[in-house]
């Protein structure tokens, strides 16, 4: 079951949502809206001790180094 990260155009709050089906209605946990922007996530997974990531390089999401392994 993949978890999706959203953005709410009514109130601008992001958050993740495990999606169990396709016809699951998702609602903003802040205002309980339905109009949401689904964001691209990074696809990371751990390897060993360290967290590798589909970014090739670029930013963590979750932080500002520039290596992935750094910050989880």
């Amino acid at each position: 079951m993949p978890i999706f990260e959203y953005m709410c155009d009514s109130c601008g709050k992001e958050f993740e949502e495990l999606v169990i089906s396709r016809s699951a209605q998702i609602n903003c946990p802040g205002c309980l809206s339905t109009r949401l922007t689904k964001k691209m996530s990074v696809f990371a997974h751990k390897s060993g001790e360290k967290f590798t990531s589909s970014s090739s390089g670029h930013e963590c999401s979750s932080c500002s180094s520039k290596q992935c392994g750094s910050c989880h």
